[in-house]
């Protein structure tokens, strides 16, 4: 015999099953089960409830008529309108901010695991109270739009909005919950036109510089990569292009005149320890002294007569036998 303190009703998502049939109610008046009863009440009860959802032909539960019906309430269950947020929820706000995809026509795997990810945390902190922003957007800007369109022979802004409306429709489909009155696309002018306002901040107040850099060049993409888009042997991840190594102009960000207070706010961060010390090494602050040893013989026409070293250990120069240069310095 199985004693029963308390019969709890079991929640399934949004749904609540809760006993009620003729077998239950005498057995929780008495406060005892036996397990053929128990496991008698369960199937009966579970014919009662999901017999609607059961489809006839294949006698398999069918999610799809399920899943329609609470996209439908909980759409229904949304306020209509986007209202200015009150004090009280403004105490209560929950930022929940995951990667905008780029849409290069439709989701797989990896987009449906990271949105689960968010769409967990979003329903979690609404349940608890929380007033969640969660938007949603598209990386929707650049050459790999229109290197698509060309190879389709269609205008970027119509490939690019046909496959936007594809993932939404995806999105929609695996019931993320996404704030899409937020909804934004880089390649909208309304967006963009601030990136550019931002821009000429940074060029205004000596923020940006142009200088030549090595980059990865894809000769088929005409474009750009960075160094996680190219393979183990050396060819575009996207064309498939052995991937060149071209000196271009390139815009740079003074972000190291910033380095110190990076580092300084890292200590104010609640974050793990590992993660700290990664972000402390990639801001790769050190402090030392430049010095300059001189070509001899000088070589002719060269940019410069002697070549510039950074060191940290300027007590150690005495002992120097050889300097190391890198690949793509001036003298190479």
């Amino acid at each position: 015999m199985l004693r029963l303190h308390r019969l709890r009703h079991h929640a399934v998502g949004r749904h609540v099953l809760a006993p009620c049939s003729a077998l239950t109610r005498n057995a929780c008046a008495h406060g005892t089960f036996t397990a053929r009863q128990l496991s008698t009440s369960s199937a009966r009860l579970a014919q009662v409830k999901f017999a609607h959802w059961i489809d006839k032909e294949t006698g398999k539960l069918d999610t799809a008529k399920l899943e329609t019906k609470w996209k439908t309430r909980w759409a229904e269950a949304k306020p209509p309108v986007r209202k200015p947020l009150t004090a009280a929820e403004i105490d209560r706000l929950f930022y929940v901010l995951v990667m905008f995809p780029y849409p290069s026509g439709v989701l797989h795997m990896g987009h449906v695991r990271v949105y689960t990810i968010s769409d967990v945390l979003t329903r979690f902190h609404r349940m608890r109270g929380k007033h969640v922003v969660s938007p949603m957007g598209w990386d929707a800007f650049g050459l790999p739009a229109e290197n698509a369109a060309i190879e389709r022979s269609i205008a970027p802004a119509q490939w690019t909005r046909q496959n936007i409306a594809t993932m939404k429709d995806q999105l929609s489909r695996i019931l993320t919950d996404f704030d899409w009155d937020r909804e934004l696309a880089t390649c909208d002018p309304a967006y963009y036109k601030w990136t550019q306002h931002i821009f000429l901040q940074l060029f205004k107040n000596d923020m940006v510089y142009r200088k030549d850099a090595v980059v990865n060049w894809d000769p088929i993409d005409q474009t750009v990569l960075a160094n996680e888009q190219v393979d183990k042997d050396g060819r575009s991840w996207r064309s498939g292009a052995v991937v060149e190594q071209r000196k271009l102009k390139q815009w740079f960000a003074r972000i190291t005149r910033y380095a110190q207070d990076l580092l300084d706010d890292l200590d104010a961060l609640n974050w793990p320890d590992h993660v700290k010390s990664m972000q402390a090494n990639w801001i790769g602050r050190s402090e030392g002294a430049e010095f300059e040893f001189a070509l001899d013989p000088p070589i002719p026409d060269a940019q410069s007569k002697a070549i510039s070293v950074f060191t940290s250990r300027a007590d150690t120069l005495f002992g120097v036998s050889y300097l190391a240069i890198a690949p793509d310095h001036w003298l190479v």
